[in-house]
């Protein structure tokens, strides 16, 4: 049997960046939106893809999907749209699965970089990136935005001021949450976009949340023709994989001095 539903949310202002409403952030809101309706919270969220077509702005977002019926007893995907205003901004799916027994192995160890409380905290200017302002963010590594740096990969300890919890929503929207990596690279912004995001989380989550920070890798591995290839990993405190993220990217000309928020 296929269900089908329909919410509407409207995007928090806080949540701005450069064309429109943050990527990562919108993901989450997809998920959120379509996890208890077509699973009952009953399975954790495994995979979730989501394809940005438009800038999300605050009119009102509806999600509408359906759930084919179940591969199996343990898996079900859910497929779903994005609209405002009756036109389609975001297509996706997510995967949802069981746990099982089964072998652990963790090919992505957290980095060895200081704590936290030795790390300095970094402000992001406002008009860059307006949703930053919820959160607290230290550089782990002498990488950082816009410093011109040789490689193309930021690593940073991250928390919500407010003191949420780390769950799976948090997780895909702490996967983009950090500047393009090519920022570590560059001295002037430009717009990065996020065109497609895939989210992979982790049986970390499948226990609850997690508190506190954590600490988030972005590195570029490609970009060229107007295009780039992003990876993300996120990390609990005590240095447990939460997610893995890849993403492609569209890398926008430098705006006109006074055209950032354009």
């Amino acid at each position: 049997m296929t269900l089908t539903t329909d919410s509407e949310i409207r995007i928090d202002p806080r949540w701005w960046s450069w064309e429109g409403a943050h990527g990562g952030h919108v993901a989450a809101l997809a998920l959120t939106a379509v996890r208890d309706r077509f699973t009952g919270g009953a399975h954790p969220v495994r995979t979730l893809t989501t394809h940005h077509l438009a800038p999300v702005d605050d009119s009102p977002l509806h999600f509408s999907g359906t759930a084919p019926a179940a591969v199996g007893r343990r898996t079900s995907t859910c497929v779903f749209t994005g609209h405002q205003n009756g036109v389609p901004v975001l297509v996706g799916s997510a995967l949802f699965g069981a746990g099982r027994r089964g072998p652990s192995y963790d090919g992505h160890p957290a980095p060895d970089v200081p704590g936290p409380q030795d790390c300095r905290p970094l402000e992001l200017p406002d008009e860059l990136s307006p949703f930053a302002r919820q959160l607290e963010i230290r550089p782990a590594t002498e990488d950082l935005p816009l410093a011109g740096g040789d490689k193309a990969e930021l690593t940073a300890w991250i928390r919500f001021l407010d003191g949420r919890a780390l769950d799976a929503p948090i997780a895909v929207t702490l996967t983009d949450v950090l500047p393009p990596a090519l920022y570590a690279r560059w001295r002037t912004p430009r717009p990065v976009p996020t065109a497609e995001l895939t989210v992979h989380l982790t049986d970390a989550l499948n226990d609850g949340t997690h508190q506190g920070w954590a600490l988030v890798r972005i590195r570029t591995e490609h970009a060229g023709s107007g295009w780039a290839v992003d990876d993300s990993a996120v990390w609990s405190a005590d240095g447990r994989l939460l997610a893995l993220a890849r993403q492609s990217r569209v890398v926008r000309g430098q705006p006109a001095i006074g055209d950032v928020n354009s």
